[in-house]
């Protein structure tokens, strides 16, 4: 039998799905309230050229929109990828109840990796933490991707060491 978190999970794996076929990081995010996806998001930061197009920001504006409130208390965020230190600011202050995350960010996560901004004690207000839902499918898709862009810039590079040699024989 399938969680509850595990079905949502999926769904934001759909997003992140969609972000990895225009080329973006696949990250993808959706908001629920009572047991309904409000609002879905994909990371599109190269597409839009807008440092601000991650996909929660994007979810947490819709879900933000239909809500009628910036006040997002009884709601729950389900993320494929560990929030950045923009994405944890704006999952605070939007007062999201809980956030359910797919794979950890080493590098750049602050929901536990580097920092930890959703459940500190010191900020007026708390969000649940839940890791590890669909980790290994968050992961994997994640690890593929970034494998492929490495291999097309290797390609590319190819391509104009090749042109710039046929140019240099003529």
């Amino acid at each position: 039998m399938i969680s509850e978190d595990e079905k949502f999970m999926k769904e934001a794996i759909k997003q992140a799905k969609k972000a990895y076929k225009i080329d973006e990081v696949p990250i993808g995010c959706v908001i629920v309230n009572d047991g309904k996806i409000i609002a879905r998001g994909y990371n599109r930061r190269n597409t839009d050229k807008n440092t601000l197009s991650h996909a929660e920001l994007i979810a947490i504006k819709k879900a933000s929109k239909i809500l009628g409130d910036w006040r997002l208390e009884d709601c729950t965020m389900y993320v494929t990828l560990e929030p950045c230190q923009m994405c944890s600011g704006a999952i605070v202050q939007s007062r999201l109840k809980k956030v359910v995350i797919g794979c950890m960010n080493q590098k750049a996560g602050c929901a536990g990796s580097i920092l930890n901004l959703l459940e500190m004690d010191e900020f007026n207000h708390k969000v649940e933490v839940i890791r590890g839902i669909k980790e290994e499918e968050c992961s994997t898709m994640l690890t593929n991707f970034f494998k492929e862009l490495r291999q097309k810039k290797r390609e590319k590079k190819v391509e104009k060491s090749t042109c710039i040699f046929k140019t240099n024989s003529i």
